[in-house]
C-alpha cells in the first residue's frame, strides 16, 4: 500500500472529510482512536470527521459534579447519556441539529503549536458562520466562539503523540434546553444557535461543507470527500484492526463536549 501522505498531484497532503451522520459517542470515540492510532504511525493522512450525536453530556478532564446539578439519574430519565471524555475542558452537551466535528490531524500542521491549533480552528468556525450572515468573535474568557449575547460554539481537544483527537461543535438547529440543565463548559453565559441567531433552520449541510472547506485551506491541506465504507476499509488495509464494515453500535442514547487546559508535554488537553 502506497503512503498517503505522499503529496497528492495539486502539491498539498490530503483531508480526509468523513460524513458520519448520527453516531452515538462511544461508537465515535472508538473510531477516532483507531484513526488516532493509524495517523500516528502514518498510515493514513490527516482526517475530519463530521457528526451529529444523540443526546449526551460529555465530561472533560476538568468537569466537577456541580456542573451536573439535578444528579445523574435525573438526566437519564430525560434520555440524556452521560460519558467521561479524555478531552480538555468541563461539562458540555451533544445533541441532534448540532455539528460535531472531529479533526484527527498531525499538529506539523501548525508547526506542533497547540494554541495556535486552537486559534486555527476558531478562525474557520468563525469564518463559516460569516457565510451565514453572523458576525461571530471569541471571547478574552475563554475559548470559543460567540454569537450576539450566547456561546455558539466549543472545543475539546486531546493530543497525544502528536496528534490530536476529540475537536468542536457548532449549534447549528438544535435544541438549547439541555444546555440550561447543565453549566456548560462551567460557565454560566447562554448559548445559542445558527436558528436561533439568524430564523433559518435547515443549514446543517452548508454548514459541513464549509467549516471542511475552512479547516483545509487553514491547515494548508487539501479536502478529499472519503465515505464512511471507504474509510473502513482504509482502515483495514492499514492493519488498524478495525473490520472492513462497522459493526453495529453498542445501547446508548447520547453524545457531548467542552472548555480551558493543557496537561503534560506528550498528552495534551486544551478546551473552551
Amino acid at each position: 500500500m502506497s503512503n498517503p501522505r505522499i503529496r497528492p498531484a495539486a502539491g498539498r497532503p490530503e483531508l480526509w472529510v468523513t460524513h458520519l451522520g448520527m453516531i452515538d459517542y462511544d461508537a465515535a470515540t472508538e473510531l477516532q482512536a483507531r484513526l488516532h492510532a493509524a495517523r500516528c504511525d502514518q498510515r493514513i493522512p490527516d482526517v475530519l470527521l463530521l457528526l451529529e450525536h444523540p443526546p449526551v453530556y460529555t465530561r472533560g478532564r476538568r468537569a466537577q459534579p456541580s456542573e451536573l446539578p439535578f444528579g445523574e439519574d435525573w438526566y437519564l430519565r430525560r434520555g440524556v447519556a452521560l460519558r467521561d471524555a479524555d478531552r480538555g475542558g468541563k461539562t458540555t452537551y451533544h445533541g441532534p441539529g448540532q455539528l460535531v466535528g472531529y479533526p484527527i490531524v498531525d499538529t506539523a500542521v501548525v508547526n506542533r503549536d497547540v494554541v495556535l491549533l486552537v486559534k486555527t480552528i476558531e478562525d474557520a468556525i468563525i469564518a463559516s458562520l460569516a457565510a451565514e450572515g453572523i458576525e461571530a468573535r471569541r471571547d478574552a474568557a475563554g475559548r470559543g466562539v460567540w454569537a450576539g449575547d450566547g456561546k455558539i460554539s466549543s472545543l475539546g481537544l486531546h493530543i497525544a503523540r502528536g496528534v490530536s483527537t476529540h475537536g468542536l461543535s457548532i449549534n447549528v438547529d438544535c435544541d438549547l434546553d439541555p444546555f440550561s440543565w447543565i453549566k456548560p463548559c462551567g460557565l454560566d453565559d447562554p448559548v445559542t444557535s445558527i436558528a436561533r441567531v439568524t430564523g433559518r433552520c435547515g443549514t446543517m449541510r452548508c454548514m459541513r461543507r464549509r467549516l471542511a472547506f475552512e479547516l483545509a485551506e487553514r491547515f494548508g491541506l487539501r479536502q478529499r470527500l472519503v465515505s464512511k465504507a471507504r474509510l473502513y476499509e482504509h482502515l483495514s488495509a492499514a492493519g488498524s484492526g478495525l473490520p472492513a464494515t462497522p459493526a453495529r453500535s453498542p445501547d446508548m442514547v447520547a453524545a457531548g463536549h467542552n472548555t480551558t487546559g493543557v496537561h503534560s508535554s506528550d498528552n495534551l488537553v486544551f478546551s473552551s
